[in-house]
C-alpha cells in the first residue's frame, strides 16, 4: 500500500521481517538474551531493523533478505519436528524390542560430538512446531519438490497419541481391566511443562481417543483450569483423591509442581509418557 501511494521501500519506509523465537516456560532464555534474526526488503531496511532491535536485545543477527529470515524460522522448527519424529520412532522400536528408550538416549547423550539429545513424548503441541514444517512442505510442493522428511516425521508424531492409548490399554490389560469403563486420570493437558497453552496439545487427542474407547476421563493441570473438548467443558480436578481412585493415571505433561512421589504412592497404575518418574522404581509404572 505504501508503494502504491508512491513511496519506495528502503527510501521512504523501511520494512523487515524478524521471526519469533520464544521458548515458553524456559527460565534461562527470555526475549532480551535470545539472538534476534532480522532481514529487510533492502540492505538499508536490514541495517535500520538491526539497529532498532539492538537498542534492547543482546544479540542481533542480520540476514540478507526477508525470505532468508522467514526460512530461518522454518528450518529451526522443522529441525525440531523431524528430530522429535526420529526419537518417537526410536521409542516405538525400543518398545517392541523391550529396550528402555530413555536409557538409550541418556547414554547416547554422553557423546561429546555429533549427537544432540531429543526426547520422545505423547505427540507434538504448540503453535509453531506442529504447524510451520507443513507450511514449508506446502511451499516446496509449489516449487515441485516433495518434503519427504517432513511428511514422514509428521505421520510418526501424529501417531503418538494412538500409541499412548495403546500403552494405557495394555497396562490395564495387565491388571485384568478393560479400557472401556475404566477411570483414567490425565496429569497435565498443556502442550509442554509449566505453561498454560493447550494449542495442538497431544493431551486433547489422548482424551478424545480414550473417551471414544469408552473410558471415563478426568484431568489435573495447575495451569489449565478448564478445557473445551468435543463440545463439552472439562474442569481440572484436585489431584487427590481422584488419582488414587482412578484405574490408571497418565502423565502427559510433566509439570514440575506435581508431587510425583505422592502420585506413585497413591496411584494404582501409572503410564508415564515423559519419563517424569525416572527416579522411581515400581511395577505399577509403565513407561513410554
Amino acid at each position: 500500500k505504501f508503494e502504491a501511494a508512491g513511496l519506495k521501500a528502503g527510501v521512504d519506509f523501511f520494512l523487515c521481517f524478524s521471526p519469533e523465537r520464544v521458548d515458553p516456560g524456559n527460565p534461562r532464555f527470555q526475549t532480551a538474551n535470545i539472538p534476534k534474526v532480522v532481514g529487510g526488503v533492502t540492505e538499508e531496511c536490514t541495517r535500520l531493523g538491526a539497529l532498532f532491535y539492538s537498542q534492547s536485545l543482546e544479540t542481533v543477527v542480520p540476514v540478507s533478505s526477508t525470505r532468508v529470515a522467514e526460512m530461518v524460522k522454518l528450518l529451526e522448527n522443522t529441525f525440531r519436528m523431524i528430530n522429535i519424529g526420529l526419537v518417537n520412532e526410536m521409542a516405538l522400536m525400543c518398545d517392541h524390542m523391550g529396550i528402555n528408550v530413555w536409557e538409550v538416549i541418556e547414554a547416547a547423550a554422553t557423546k561429546p560430538f555429533g549427537f544432540m539429545p531429543f526426547y520422545p513424548g505423547p505427540g507434538l503441541g504448540g503453535h509453531c512446531i506442529p504447524v510451520d514444517p507443513f507450511y514449508l512442505s506446502w511451499k516446496t510442493r509449489q516449487a515441485g519438490i516433495e518434503a519427504r522428511f517432513i511428511e514422514l516425521a509428521g505421520y510418526i508424531n501424529g501417531q503418538m497419541p494412538h500409541f499412548v492409548v495403546a500403552k494405557i490399554q495394555d497396562a490395564l490389560n495387565g491388571v485384568r481391566k478393560p479400557l472401556r469403563g475404566s477411570r483414567i486420570h490425565i496429569l497435565g493437558v498443556a502442550y509442554k511443562r509449566n505453561i498454560d497453552d493447550v494449542r495442538e496439545s497431544p493431551a486433547l487427542d489422548i482424551i478424545h481417543l480414550l473417551r471414544n474407547h469408552g473410558a471415563q476421563v478426568s484431568y489435573s493441570d495447575p495451569f489449565v483450569p478448564h478445557i473445551r473438548l468435543d463440545h463439552q467443558e472439562l474442569f481440572s480436578e484436585d489431584l487427590f483423591p481422584v488419582a488414587a481412585e482412578a484405574d490408571c493415571v497418565v502423565i502427559v505433561t510433566d509439570h514440575t509442581s506435581f508431587d510425583y512421589a505422592d502420585v506413585v504412592s497413591r496411584a494404582n497404575l501409572i503410564v508415564d509418557t515423559r519419563n517424569a518418574l525416572k527416579t522411581f522404581s515400581s511395577e505399577k509404572i509403565v513407561r513410554l
